[in-house]
């Protein structure tokens, strides 16, 4: 029998402690999105989007501070910086909005397509080498997607549209965050869409107006920031703690929350289709995470020093 060395307990213990900070910040985003949903229906979007982006700057600042403080902030890169939260705030905007429509479980699922979007645009934009495989998971899962949107059908709602084109965005703007990766931390990416999520929807309260919300939906509003901006928290630590090959694929546990809240507070079960969708999705992500590990590896490998 071999007893592991230290250094495979202390990667073995890192894992276990970034998977239990994933699932708590995927329960944590699953609760915001019921608050989303509960809210929607009474005030304006962008008054949502504002508390959602004003409240998560206070979990934010934990971020910034341990980046480094105020002088993490600091960036040459301030036009990247405008386009990725441009490109965020717009997906937040379909995302929020959809919500008013649709059920949590089938939002939670055309969202499951974005990790499609990123290895499609890992060619054109980051000049990354997608090989036939992953081509073809991308182009399995887009089946999937077909069957969770359902074009050509009475079932399709705009709503599905607004939402696969957020999965789109959220692919761009992941994009986007790989290359500010390569000289800004997390903290200072997190800070500016934050920042510049709040000033442009104060504009468009000034614009469309505000509703004044009761001292119950204040709290709700702004916990809805708050639970964001903590989710947030967690899952940034939980990339930090653990291996990506083995904290990644646990995000595809968020479809849990969605179909058991949408279920105890909606009544509402996503169909079969969906159902078979998602599955199909979920098995393309995973197989695509799966390739980009072990090519990983095999780049490590290439690199190690000849001893």
């Amino acid at each position: 029998m071999t007893i592991p060395g230290p250094a495979v307990a202390v990667s073995a213990r890192h894992n276990v402690l970034g998977a239990i900070h994933m699932v708590i910040g995927l329960f944590l985003f699953g609760v915001m999105e019921v608050l989303i949903k509960w809210q929607v229906a009474d005030y304006p979007v962008h008054q949502l989007v504002f508390f959602r982006a004003i409240f998560g700057l206070i979990p934010c600042l934990v971020l910034v501070w341990q980046a480094g403080g105020i002088s993490s902030l600091k960036t040459t890169r301030p036009l990247e910086h405008l386009l990725r939260s441009a490109v965020g705030l717009s997906a937040m905007w379909l995302v929020f909005s959809a919500y008013e429509t649709m059920n949590l479980a089938d939002v939670g699922a055309i969202l499951f397509a974005a990790p499609l979007f990123l290895t499609a645009l890992a060619g054109p934009v980051l000049g990354e080498a997608v090989g036939a495989r992953r081509w073809t998971a991308v182009m399995i899962g887009f089946v999937g997607v077909l069957l969770i949107v359902k074009p050509g059908t009475t079932a399709l709602q705009p709503a599905a549209i607004g939402v696969l084109a957020a999965a789109f965005l959220f692919a761009v703007a992941m994009t986007l965050m790989r290359r500010l990766g390569s000289t800004e931390s997390a903290a200072t990416i997190t800070f500016y869409l934050s920042v510049f999520i709040t000033l442009v929807s104060l504009v468009l309260i000034a614009m469309f107006g505000w509703v004044t919300p009761t001292p119950v939906d204040f709290l709700a509003l702004a916990m809805i920031g708050l639970i964001g901006g903590t989710a947030q928290l967690f899952l940034t630590q939980a990339l930090r703690l653990g291996e990506a090959a083995v904290i990644s694929p646990l995000r595809y546990s968020s479809i849990i929350w969605s179909v058991l809240f949408g279920y105890l507070f909606w009544g509402a079960l996503p169909d079969m289709m969906v159902v078979g969708g998602l599955a199909i999705v979920i098995s393309s992500g995973l197989y695509i995470l799966h390739r980009e590990t072990r090519l990983a590896i095999v780049e490590r490998r290439r690199d190690l020093p000849l001893r």
